[in-house]
């Protein structure tokens, strides 16, 4: 089977994996005060630019339950995309806090200032949860990349409104390099606090937290230990990350690496005659028509988004290990899958034997 499914799929880049076996010997401080971790910091801070607070959490989810479960009051919430990861594939962990998603139905994945006072309309007293901040996500669930201005014209805006703005950055790279930008960027746009994803970019696990918001800095690290968050032996992150933002620029790479492959991938669908939707980072969505996506989960595992009158909406994810070999031979089992049939179709109300769909409930 090829894997499309997700880009966390493969281990870790073999970069990663050689500085985690040359720095396995000796004996470092645990919970992220080993010297790996402390320059794997530094160089992150180094990159966004300003003053700021790096912290090394283990995976997306955790990290967005701390962030969130910090960050919100008792009686506040967040408004966030109705596709948000917080909101469709972390199994209600941000709300079991007591904390409310307030959700927004957005067909790009996207929130805009219109959208946001729409919300903010609908929560206006002590009688519903006060949204106190915005969850993105760079790249959006649904492929979509924020641009600079975008991202500041938002900021700008919640900020005016007393909103603060976390991102969430699982695919951060990927989108940094179709804005051809750096972590700065996010700084300078006026995010307050983001991450700097690892497991979905080379590493084993690992997300890089960046605090640039003072405000939302305060008792972090006791937030962390609460949440099971503080890493003892915090050097397997610090390594990794160290490793990632060192001087040959990997985690950049990758992410470029990854988009590269999406692009090969959206250009030979096209060519197939199904023309993707605009594929802007790594996550490329392609509508195949009538049974063509059942027969392609023979031989391809993949994420359903959507079924309609048409066909069914699915998502194809290129990973930095995405290598041109592996496109193409998707691409012709895509080819293989838009065929005529010529086996026996199965009778109506009975399910195949065989190449039914990955269910829909996989982590994004």
């Amino acid at each position: 089977m090829l894997m499309f499914l997700d880009d966390y799929s493969e281990g870790a880049h073999p970069a990663v994996l050689e500085a985690l076996v040359a720095h396995n010997g000796g004996q470092e401080l645990g919970y992220g005060e080993d010297q790996h971790s402390r320059l794997a910091t530094a160089r992150i801070a180094a990159q966004v630019g300003r003053d700021c607070e790096v912290h090394l959490l283990v995976g997306g989810t955790q990290t967005n339950l701390t962030c969130l479960g910090a960050f919100l009051r008792p009686h506040e919430g967040v408004l966030a995309a109705q596709t948000a990861h917080i909101n469709v594939h972390e199994t209600g962990a941000v709300e079991a806090t007591g904390h409310r998603i307030v959700q927004i139905p957005t067909p790009t994945g996207k929130l805009d200032p219109g959208l946001v006072d729409q919300a903010l309309a609908q929560h206006q007293d002590e009688h519903s949860v006060r949204p106190a901040g915005i969850f993105l996500a760079q790249a959006t669930e649904a492929g979509g990349v924020y641009s600079g201005e975008e991202l500041r014209t938002l900021c700008s805006h919640a900020h005016a409104r007393g909103l603060w703005v976390y991102l969430d950055g699982a695919r951060l790279a990927p989108a940094l390099a179709v804005l051809g930008a750096r972590l700065d960027l996010i700084a300078s746009c006026g995010v307050d606090a983001f991450f700097a994803g690892g497991t979905k970019n080379g590493a084993l696990c690992g997300e890089a937290v960046v605090l640039v918001n003072d405000e939302l800095r305060r008792d972090f690290r006791y937030h962390m230990k609460q949440r099971g968050a503080l890493l003892a032996k915090g050097r397997l992150l610090g390594i990794q990350f160290a490793r990632l933002f060192d001087r040959d620029d990997l985690w950049y790479r990758l992410g470029a690496q990854a988009n590269a492959a999406a692009a090969r991938l959206a250009r030979g669908l096209r060519d197939s005659g199904v023309p993707p939707r605009a594929a802007e980072a790594n996550q490329v969505f392609v509508e195949l028509p009538g049974d063509a996506a059942a027969r392609l989960a023979t031989a391809v595992r993949f994420h359903v988004w959507s079924r309609g009158e048409r066909g069914t909406l699915i998502r194809l994810v290129c990973s930095w290990a995405t290598d041109d070999a592996t496109v193409d031979r998707l691409i012709d089992e895509v080819r293989r899958a838009l065929a005529p049939s010529t086996a026996t179709e199965t009778p109506p109300g009975e399910a195949p034997e065989s190449g039914t769909m990955p269910g829909t409930g996989h982590g994004a």
